[in-house]
């Protein structure tokens, strides 16, 4: 799954790297891209040359692009990965094994062994502090919980309900899945990945929204998970 917010330049490097190790993987696939609700660029016409199946978001932001990915999955798994080049797609490949051991989710990490980002220093400061609240808060025990780039069960992702707007919706996937399979039987892992600047084009990211959209929904997944006590 890819959301695209005017990304066809670097869809255009992305889609031949995906289908090369998706297709060495040697399970069935689909290219599945949620383009903003009104088309800002080409995606369209690209996901036609290479056969993607190609829907516009219906609700505002990250979340709502997201929500629309997870309703129009088609396999049993799902594959999410940023659509800005800034994921290695040669990657997938371990996520994959890694999820085929019977994980519930895989998530392509920046901070395990063997991981690497190019980000600044200031954004990897931020990063760090955002995972370490984020990890005490919802009990998840993974490093890099900000991170898109994880294959899930498509299954289970269709059963929770999500709210979030912005990139937090991350987050509350994770509580959510791990209230729905049950805190002793969830199963997470993380393999490593490089995480690189993006190819072209700029960072949708707006900092202050970004930080007070993260800060309210810290207290609101607390207030669920202790809910669930």
């Amino acid at each position: 799954m890819l959301l695209a917010y005017k990304e066809e330049e670097n869809l255009k490097v992305l889609f031949p790297k995906l289908e090369k190790v998706l297709t060495e993987i040697g399970e069935e696939y689909e290219l599945l891209v949620i383009d903003t609700k009104e088309p800002l660029d080409n995606t369209e016409a690209l996901c036609r040359e290479w056969k993607a199946r190609y829907y516009n978001q219906e609700e505002p932001g990250f979340g709502g692009a997201y929500r629309k990915g997870i309703q129009e999955a088609g396999m049993d798994k799902l594959l999410a990965l940023d659509s800005d080049g800034s994921h290695d797609p040669a990657c997938i490949s371990e996520l994959y094994q890694k999820f085929m051991e019977g994980y519930d989710v895989v998530i392509g990490s920046r901070y395990v062994k063997g991981g690497y980002t190019a980000d600044a220093k200031s954004s990897q400061v931020m990063s760090w502090m955002l995972n370490t609240a984020y990890r005490f808060v919802l009990g998840i025990k993974a490093k890099d919980i900000s991170t898109n780039f994880r294959i899930y069960h498509t299954e289970q992702l269709k059963q929770i309900t999500l709210t979030c707007k912005n990139y937090d919706v991350l987050e509350e996937i994770l509580l959510k899945l791990k209230l729905l399979v049950g805190k002793k039987e969830f199963r997470i892992a993380e393999s490593p990945i490089s995480f690189h600047k993006r190819l072209y084009g700029e960072s949708k990211r707006q900092l202050i929204p970004f930080i007070i959209s993260y800060i309210k929904t810290l207290f609101r997944l607390l207030g669920m998970r202790i809910s669930s006590w």
